[in-house]
């Protein structure tokens, strides 16, 4: 890692006054939320009607949730190479558009009872395919339309945005499950990312992808050369393994929490959307805080502390019953802790990130970090499951939760802890 003093201060300078005057910068903030909001709509959607409907066991809905995550598994680092390759703009607007028509197919199955367990299992594996491109595209798209010193306060922007989704997405998902029917809940999907279609085709700026040579290095070069250079970093070996850790658990943890809410509290529908979408307020205020708290206080103490009281947030969840007047409150704090611990993480992480890569490896490394880390997700969908059919449901949320923690353990013992209040310098790409 550099040391603070041959980094350059990018949080202390003056906020330059074109980051919102920007149209384009715009065009994709609107489009982005509105992908995001149709995102985590159907993230919630698709698992209630499996369980409330379906009446999916633990094994069956940590299979669909799993079937969902495998495309990060599978598809991360050749999105990655894609990307770094043609204009995010294009990927995100694709991308949109399948993940439309995939959501408006399934609605007109679900309406003809078709909607079954195979159909929720390929419709999952399809949206989150891809979901996998639009998200490498977006991580990537903010450093070819802002300047150096707009990356911290645009991330908090478009986290900001991602916030406001995980407030509404599955508080509508969940009430359009119980109050009206699952096609109806995936058809409001389809018309938040037809929307995001519309916002994002409008981005008109030129961006400057790196030229592509007469004998281009196929793809597995490529993707060769994205893992090195995330391997050759010290910062960004310590986010994988973090991400890791912690996407595995919370993976673990929203596959046991899924059923917990509505089989050992006896919370409706509605109530289990209300409860998940505590995190977005938190999520919120931590994209808020994370424009100002990391040039304070150091990007180091921010990961160390945001991560450890936000990942232990769930920890005496398992200990709430229905009958207790508490339980409904208690979970709303628990989400909006979570959520602004989380956040903070997030956006301080993706300044970093963005800081230390080359603008021809922007994509490729944000692939990277999302295959290690939210690769594991699968597996931590399975092993909830695996455990809430073996342990019971309150044992296994428990044992869980405590597994995130291993995340701020990571980066406490990390150069991350000793980030200053400047991002570090970036590096050079590594030779072809």
């Amino acid at each position: 890692m550099p040391s603070a003093s041959s980094a350059v201060s990018d949080s202390d300078r003056p906020v330059p006054p074109s980051l919102w005057r920007n149209a384009d910068f715009r065009r994709l903030w609107v489009g982005q939320t509105a992908s995001q909001l149709g995102e985590h709509a159907t993230l919630v959607v698709l698992p209630l009607f499996a369980v409330l409907t379906l009446h999916a066991g633990p094994g069956q809905l940590g299979v669909l949730r799993a079937v969902g995550q495998a495309p990060i598994l599978l598809l991360s680092l050749f999105a990655g190479a894609w990307v770094d390759r043609w204009r995010t703009r294009t990927t995100m607007v694709l991308t949109d558009a399948g993940r439309a028509l995939a959501l408006g197919a399934a609605a007109l199955a679900g309406l003809l009872g078709w909607l079954g367990l195979p159909a929720l299992f390929v419709l999952a594996f399809a949206v989150g395919a891809l979901s996998v491109f639009f998200d490498v595209a977006y991580q990537a798209s903010l450093v070819r339309l802002v300047e150096r010193d707009q990356l911290v306060r645009g991330n908090s922007a478009l986290e900001g945005s991602r916030s406001a989704a995980q407030i509404g997405g599955p508080a509508l998902g969940g009430a359009l499950v119980s109050l009206l029917s699952a096609p109806l809940a995936a058809a409001s999907g389809a018309l938040f990312f037809a929307l995001s279609f519309l916002s994002i085709r409008r981005i008109r700026r030129a961006e400057p992808v790196p030229e592509r040579p007469e004998h281009a290095p196929r793809v597995w070069r490529r993707i060769h050369e994205g893992l090195r250079f995330v391997a050759g970093d010290a910062a960004l070996r310590t986010v994988c393994l973090a991400s890791a850790a912690f996407q595995f658990s919370l993976a673990a943890v929203t596959t046991v929490y899924l059923l917990f809410l509505p089989r050992e509290l006896h919370l409706s529908g509605t109530v289990v959307g209300l409860a998940l979408t505590a995190a977005g307020p938190g999520a919120l205020l931590g994209s808020l805080l994370a424009a100002r708290l990391p040039g304070r206080f150091g990007h180091g103490a921010v990961l160390v502390c945001a991560a450890a009281v936000g990942d232990g947030a769930f920890l005496w969840v398992p200990a709430l019953r229905d009958s207790s007047a508490v339980t409904v409150p208690a979970l709303l704090a628990a989400g909006f802790v979570f959520g602004c611990g989380g956040q903070l993480v997030n956006v301080t992480v993706m300044a970093v990130r963005q800081a230390v890569t080359p603008d021809g490896m922007q994509g490729r490394a944000a692939a990277t970090l999302t295959f290690v880390g939210m690769g594991m997700t699968p597996l931590g969908s399975l092993t909830g499951g695996f455990l809430a059919e073996e342990w019971g449901l309150r044992t296994s949320l428990l044992v869980t939760a405590a597994g995130m923690m291993l995340s701020p353990v990571i980066i406490a013992l990390s150069p991350l802890a000793r980030l200053g209040r400047e991002l570090p310098v970036r590096h050079d790409a590594p030779p072809a």
